[in-house]
């Protein structure tokens, strides 16, 4: 059997983090996802899907997302039954994030994010540069 999903769109707030008594990290959070047609009316219909993520992916959302960025979901769905404050059933659907991605760069977001991205690592720092002339130096 199979249970994948992949989701993309936009924080309707910033991620929540929380631990669990033994101090697992888990961060919940709203991604807005526009469907892929419209109304009869010509309207496009949004849907706004509950996402958890738990340990380090927790901690990734946290630290680097932000209301309105753009997120790329991949996980499985979950249905979880519980019971109302006034005793009555009722069921809720969430995402269980294994990874989460960008969706845009920081320049496409709406600024509020405080993601930096790291320094980078000259991994082929033996390579020829391309001279001026466009020749290649092989």
């Amino acid at each position: 059997m199979l249970n994948k999903i992949i989701l993309m769109g936009r924080l309707t707030r910033d991620p929540e983090l929380r631990r669990t008594g033994s101090g697992t990290a888990v961060a919940s959070f709203t991604i807005a996802v526009d469907r892929d047609f419209k109304t009869q009316s010509g309207e496009k219909e949004t849907d706004f899907v509950d996402i958890v993520a738990w340990r380090s992916t927790a901690e990734f959302v946290s630290k680097y997302f932000s209301k309105g960025r753009m997120a790329v979901v991949e996980g499985r769905l979950q249905l979880r039954d519980w019971t109302d404050k006034d005793g009555g059933k009722r069921r809720s659907a969430e995402v269980v994030a294994d990874n989460v991605y960008f969706g845009d760069s920081k320049r496409d977001g709406d600024g509020s994010s405080t993601y930096s991205a790291p320094a980078p690592v000259d991994a082929h720092s033996d390579f020829a540069e391309i001279g001026e002339d466009g020749e290649l130096p092989f």
